[in-house]
């Protein structure tokens, strides 16, 4: 197993993607530490996945709001009782307001940034002091579409996951020395509560064209969740050992071919960048 008798920290574990990365660390051996909103997902959460744990494997549920400070020590606490750590994947976020951006209010634009961005800062934070001392350590970001393409009507979201992805390139340079990886993971299209938000929004506030996409994706399905796991247990995990600072597409990236994967990544192909003259070709 890739993650044997790791210690790990996941935040938004108890539904949606969070929830499948959490059942795939533990598939693969790891002790997990994960968060939800409220003590009854998180009770429901630990509840379902306890029966399941191989002989010796832990696993413990906290509820936590990620941008709180005193949340998220709270959490580290916890997950400190496990012993080293070894991994963490920043899962919780939102999508915050959905509609025109004139029509925004701040309030809900700065929860957003307060979950999104600053509830990633914290949590790394937390793990950089954690595995720091170790010399060892892997942080996963999930970005999302909005990090890479213009998404009209949910601007917070989209300005939030492309400051994830910069925030997760600058630790990834900073903390390069202390051989800890930090990478960002894009899922994909998932069919998940964000899915129903968009749906409830309806077209007017949405947009017609993401709303067509997203009840699309309620009706025939959306890309398997299990994929971004799968790629969140590889970046967890001493397979991908230096590989950092990257954006990694779960759907469409080679990461699974690691030979081809690392010769591509070698350069800067999965990164935020301004396009240089030579990539045009100019001089």
């Amino acid at each position: 197993m890739k993650l044997s008798g790791k210690n790990t920290l996941i935040t938004g574990g108890s539904q949606g993607l969070g929830r499948h990365i959490v059942e795939a660390f533990l598939a693969e051996g790891a002790n997990v530490v994960f968060c939800a909103r409220t003590a009854a997902d998180v009770a429901q959460t630990q509840a379902a996945l306890v029966p399941g744990l191989k002989p010796g494997q832990q696993l413990a549920g906290l509820a936590c709001d990620v941008s709180d400070a005193a949340s998220v020590a709270a959490l580290f606490a916890r997950a400190a009782q496990f012993g080293p750590l070894h991994a963490v994947v920043n899962n919780a976020g939102i999508y915050g307001p959905i509609g025109p951006t004139e029509d925004v209010a701040l309030a809900d634009w700065t929860q957003a940034w307060s979950v999104n961005v600053t509830g990633t800062l914290l949590v790394c934070q937390h793990a950089v002091r954690a595995m720091k001392p170790r010399g060892a350590g892997k942080i996963i970001n999930i970005s999302g579409g909005g990090a890479t393409n213009p998404m009209p009507r949910f601007a917070a979201y989209a300005a939030t996951k492309a400051a994830v992805v910069r925030l997760t390139e600058t630790l990834a340079e900073e903390y390069r020395a202390d051989r800890i990886d930090v990478n960002a993971v894009a899922p994909g299209a998932l069919r998940t509560r964000m899915t129903a938000q968009v749906l409830a929004a309806g077209p007017e506030k949405a947009g017609a064209d993401f709303f067509a996409k997203n009840k699309k994706w309620s009706d025939e399905g959306a890309a398997d969740p299990k994929l971004a796991a799968a790629l969140c247990v590889w970046l967890a995990s001493a397979e991908s050992a230096g590989l950092t600072g990257k954006l990694i597409s779960a759907q469409w990236d080679p990461w699974k071919d690691q030979a081809k994967f690392r010769a591509l990544a070698a350069g800067d192909v999965y990164t935020l960048r301004r396009i240089v003259p030579e990539d045009r070709p100019k001089k």
